[in-house]
């Protein structure tokens, strides 16, 4: 198996029910039923909690106070004294706040005098952050993926143009544009494990130990189809080295073994690719005559101007990395787009590894995710006949997301792909069709200043050691890149 405890995840457990929630308005939607059903606690995870969101924004602005998430949680805490209501926020750095509508200050004040614990961490590395994003509820169903509490989170799988639910929960006058999350949803032992983590978190972040959640009998949210039965589940887990507390890389192991494990497909979307590590394991796949195909997914270009001038730049070193060693013509990375040409904010962290293993989490492909800041993805696993149980529901969330990038029916995707024999190529057809909503990322010209950005990774650091020594860096790649080949050679030999 590819999730192997203390290798590749922390924990791994059974979930008899599991599913993919595309989009945040469903995950809202689905997190609202959950905590509406809560007996024993509500513990939330966050890298950002603006408590002004709202679960089901309406057409003209607002909506019920019910529905603010903030007063939401108050009320499930007043109403029910043997509810424990929990949110564990990162302590954000002020021009990072800044970007959130202050949250830090604005969370406090909120939920003063109420019966909601809110707690700020900072006990991490100087410079990381805490980016873990779940919520459980009485540690029987959690949810876990790349989705934080936020109005400008909000968007629906269809991605309109001009939707005027999104339009109407503008800030400072600006509409928010189109996004993509996606999130996980598990019950029983596998909720219990989120759980376990938060309550890790909570200790580490107050020295307060929490008791587990008496067992309660899970309460599924009705809204969500079960597309999983019986489905491994494990938990991958990134945090940089910390006074006692040690480094935790299993996010990148996981990310190395899954890619050299990979037969026919590997798809990923990303709200960053620049971790040459990952981009060293991808290249020699793509080098192989028989390797899979590689399908890349990520924003045209960053929402915010330091990642436009940090980020994207190095994106584009990856990509270069990539096309060079694609001697076989399987590579393909798109940016989506709206009906209209309007850029989707991808900020999903989603990997599919062929019919085997589905990914969703918080970590990006970069070098702070691997081993600096804080970090969660939770995997599902399929075992069994291919095309039957849990391998054919991976195949068919891939083929959804491809259908909802490209603006069709999930059957025509299917059709494209049988007849071209791959799904690069019957994407390369949909294209040709006129299912242009999917466009190729461009590889241009780097000027000197974007060189050396690329070069020194500024703005993401490997870790505590270089975080502020940008100047390791360059060695700092090559140590990682060997890494990364001893263990594709282990998997050939194996």
């Amino acid at each position: 198996m590819l999730l192997e405890p203390e290798t590749t995840c922390w924990r791994r457990e059974t979930s008899s029910r599991a599913a993919l929630l595309i989009d945040m308005a469903d995950y809202f939607d689905a997190a609202m039923l959950a905590m509406s059903q809560a007996r024993r606690s509500i513990h939330l995870l966050n890298w950002a909690f603006e408590p002004d969101t709202l679960f089901h924004p309406k057409p003209g602005g607002g909506g019920p106070p019910g529905d603010r998430i903030a007063n939401f949680l108050k009320r499930m805490a007043n109403d029910n004294p043997e509810l424990d209501v929990r949110i564990l926020c990162w302590k954000s750095a002020m021009p990072v706040a800044a970007t959130q509508h202050f949250f830090p200050l604005v969370d406090r004040a909120d939920f003063a005098h109420s019966k909601v614990r809110f707690v700020l961490d900072g006990k991490l590395p100087l410079g990381a952050c805490h980016h873990q994003k779940m919520i459980i509820v009485d540690d029987a169903v959690g949810f876990c993926g790349g989705g934080d509490i936020g109005p400008d989170r909000w968007d629906t799988a269809l991605h309109l143009d001009d939707d005027p639910r999104r339009e109407k929960t503008r800030r400072d006058n600006k509409c928010f544009d189109s996004r993509h999350e996606v999130m996980g949803v598990v019950e029983g032992p596998a909720a219990r494990m989120l759980g376990e983590l938060f309550r890790e978190r909570w200790a580490r972040a107050t020295g307060e130990t929490l008791e587990p959640t008496p067992p309660v009998r899970p309460r599924w949210p009705a809204s969500v189809k079960a597309g999983f039965q019986d489905v491994t589940v494990g938990l991958s887990r990134t945090h940089g080295v910390w006074r006692r507390y040690p480094e935790v890389r299993e996010v990148e192991r996981l990310h190395l073994e899954s890619i050299a494990d990979a037969r026919r497909c590997i798809y990923m979307e990303n709200q960053y690719f620049t971790s040459p590590l990952i981009a060293a394991a991808l290249a020699q796949r793509l080098a192989e005559p028989d390797g899979p195909e590689v399908v890349l997914i990520s924003t045209e270009h960053s929402p915010s101007y330091f990642d436009q001038i940090t980020m994207d730049r190095t994106r584009l070193r990856f990509l270069k990395r990539l096309q060079r060693a694609d001697k076989h013509g399987r590579l393909r990375a798109y940016s989506p787009v709206t009906t209209q040409g309007r850029t989707i904010i991808v900020h999903a962290k989603l990997t599919i590894i062929d019919d085997r293993l589905l990914r969703i989490g918080s970590a990006n492909i970069n070098n702070r995710s691997m081993g600096f800041d804080t970090e969660c993805d939770m995997s599902f696993e399929a075992t069994g006949r291919p095309g039957t149980g849990n391998r054919a529901e991976i195949l068919r969330l891939r083929t959804r997301l491809l259908a909802h990038w490209l603006g069709c029916a999930d059957a025509v995707v299917d059709e494209a792909v049988r007849k071209a024999r791959g799904v690069g190529a019957g994407l390369e057809a949909l294209r040709m069709a006129g299912y242009v909503r999917l466009r190729p990322i461009e590889v241009t010209p780097t000027n000197p200043l974007a060189e050396v950005i690329a070069a020194y990774h500024l703005g993401d650091p490997y870790g505590p050691g270089d975080s502020w020594r940008p100047w390791k860096r360059r060695g700092l790649a090559e140590t990682a890149n060997r890494k990364g080949r001893a263990i594709l050679r282990g998997r050939d030999r194996a």
